[in-house]
């Protein structure tokens, strides 16, 4: 985007959201992993059931094949048990005028139509007495009913869940062709930071960015390229930024993108290559920056612990899995009552931290930036659009940090 320098307003969130996923290009090598590797990985393939599921006619309860031609419709029927099958087992076909003792998830034998449960049948020695009036196909479950053979199980860009890896092996499947885990490098500006673990001297804070990013990166089943932390100075900030870009596919930098005389990525960035996004109308996260360094793309988050957190999950988040092969999938947004009211008109779309306690939203007590905790408080984020007064009861956007977490 020309002339981000020179801007006069922010931009809308929908529009730096759309702008990300537009210009996220995946070109990850492909390759097959075994299903139990899959979990959390991108599809680069539709895969194709090899066989149906169930495979053929299998019993719903434990009880008695039969062929309800032999049963009555008005009067009990005695028949004897000609054959005993349990999972697992090929059945013979039904010898006509007898039934058949069958488990749960058994095959149904040739010749009969419906299985009747163990608890309606009265047993008489070798023999069993059967109800009335039984319904062809009744406690069947009927080959394909789940799966067709042939059918696709998932479109190209699924993020593989544990459910889909069980989908996947009851249709023969047992690897698949997915994308190669994306490599992100992270790096943390400011002299101020310091690693947990050492002394905190006067005017030091210890740095959560890199473990709140790594832990993001992580969950999505992405490689971590840390380059640490980046002191406040141009050379230093535009060497680490060479580096990042020679090892990684994607740069993602926290602190310094904002115009104070010690913020040296955004100029950095530029330096090394340009600038599509600065600035987006959110809050809290605001001095948002997307681009590019030397060919590879480029996000830097704010420098506060809360707006790294929820500009990774609402911009940077769906960049990466873009990149990674994912389709894009908008996150799960609930309406809820408001818990509480505002009269504050606010000219950013903001993200408070919540709880819902009583079917109401009731934000954390103090929604600074630089309020972490607020997060492993909350259950996820409200959304209150730009320009708007908010009454206790109100409906609101609400979106589970399961939607932007995991």
């Amino acid at each position: 985007m020309a002339g981000c320098d020179n801007q006069q307003s922010l931009i809308p969130f929908e529009s730096a959201l759309s702008l990300l996923l537009e210009t996220a290009e995946t070109s990850l090598i492909v390759e097959t992993v075994p299903l139990e590797a899959a979990v959390g990985r991108i599809l680069a393939e539709s895969p194709v059931a090899k066989v149906a599921v169930p495979p053929a006619d299998n019993s719903g309860m434990d009880g008695y094949a039969v062929n309800t031609a032999d049963l009555s419709s008005v009067a009990p029927t005695q028949l004897p048990v000609s054959q005993r099958i349990p999972a697992g087992t090929a059945p013979m076909g039904l010898v006509s005028g007898s039934c058949a003792r069958i488990f749960t998830g058994a095959e149904i034998p040739e010749g009969a139509d419906a299985v009747v449960m163990q608890e309606d049948v009265e047993l008489l020695e070798n023999d069993v007495l059967f109800p009335a009036a039984i319904r062809a196909g009744a406690n069947i479950r009927r080959a394909g009913q789940d799966i067709k053979s042939g059918s696709q199980l998932f479109a190209l860009g699924v993020r593989l869940q544990p459910t889909d890896l069980g989908v996947l092996a009851s249709a023969g499947l047992a690897k698949v062709s997915v994308y190669r885990r994306l490599k992100v490098a992270i790096m943390s500006t400011g002299d101020e930071l310091v690693e947990p673990g050492n002394a905190l001297s006067a005017g030091k804070i210890y740095n959560s960015n890199r473990y709140i990013l790594q832990g993001l990166l992580r969950k999505l089943g992405m490689d971590v390229i840390d380059m640490g932390r980046v002191e406040d100075s141009a050379v230093a900030t535009q060497e680490a930024l060479r580096r990042a870009a020679e090892t990684s596919d994607v740069i993602v930098s926290t602190g310094g993108v904002s115009v104070g005389e010690e913020d040296h990525v955004k100029s950095s960035a530029e330096a090394l290559g340009s600038l599509k996004l600065w600035r987006v109308a959110i809050k809290p996260g605001k001095p948002v920056a997307y681009g590019e360094v030397l060919g590879t793309p480029f996000i830097g988050l704010p420098g506060n612990p809360a707006s790294t957190l929820v500009t990774f999950c609402l911009l940077a988040r769906p960049f990466l899995m873009k990149l990674q092969g994912a389709e894009y999938k908008p996150p799960l947004k609930l309406i809820v009552a408001a818990g509480f009211s505002r009269s504050r008109v606010m000219k950013r779309q903001e993200y408070l931290r919540v709880r819902v306690e009583s079917d109401r939203l009731v934000p954390y007590v103090n929604q600074s930036s630089g309020v972490l905790s607020s997060a492993s408080w909350a259950d996820g984020l409200a959304v209150i659009p730009p320009g708007i007064v908010v009454s206790e009861g109100d409906p609101l956007g609400f979106i589970p940090f399961s939607e932007l977490l995991g």
